[in-house]
């Protein structure tokens, strides 16, 4: 045979295993337009619940969990403890959100698709860019206007 491995020096000539284009035999229906109407606005709902998930983790999750942390410390009167389980908790926390976007990214498509749009590939990588310029200009803005950091260390302050 012609695509096995040991006859090609290892390689792989042919097609990847279910890569094959998408052919259908007849054109997909649609509902009416009243249920395409629909799925679209579930789709910009489920971007939204997207957007919002992901810019839990720039400010409200880590707080949250630092002061969980602050709590165990209290309690345990160890600083050591209080860092593990904010470290910890934080860490599952947001590989949970990643998680929960990503098959809310696949439900996006699914829906999209429903809706009537051609949709391919999901939204979660620029939901992520544009949450992390979101987070870092914010971020930014806080430090040098309301942190009560200096601008520079001689003594201007913004």
């Amino acid at each position: 045979m012609k695509t096995d491995p040991t006859d090609t020096g290892g390689l792989f000539v042919g097609r990847r295993p279910g890569t094959r284009p998408v052919k259908y035999r007849r054109l997909p229906e649609f509902k009416d337009k009243r249920r395409r109407q629909l799925d679209r606005t579930l789709a910009a709902a489920l971007l939204v619940l997207m957007a919002v998930i992901v810019m839990l983790f720039w400010g409200p999750l880590p707080v949250a969990w630092m002061w969980v942390g602050s709590q165990a410390d209290y309690l345990s009167g160890s600083t050591f403890l209080g860092i593990i389980v904010a470290f910890m908790g934080l860490l599952f926390t947001l590989l949970l959100g990643l998680v929960l976007t990503r098959r809310l990214d696949l439900a996006w498509i699914l829906v999209r698709r429903a809706g009537g749009v051609d949709q391919r590939q999901g939204a979660l990588a620029r939901v992520f860019a544009v949450a992390s310029v979101i987070g870092v200009l914010v971020f930014g803005a806080w430090l040098l206007l309301f942190s009560g950091a200096e601008f520079a260390p001689v003594g201007i302050n913004l």
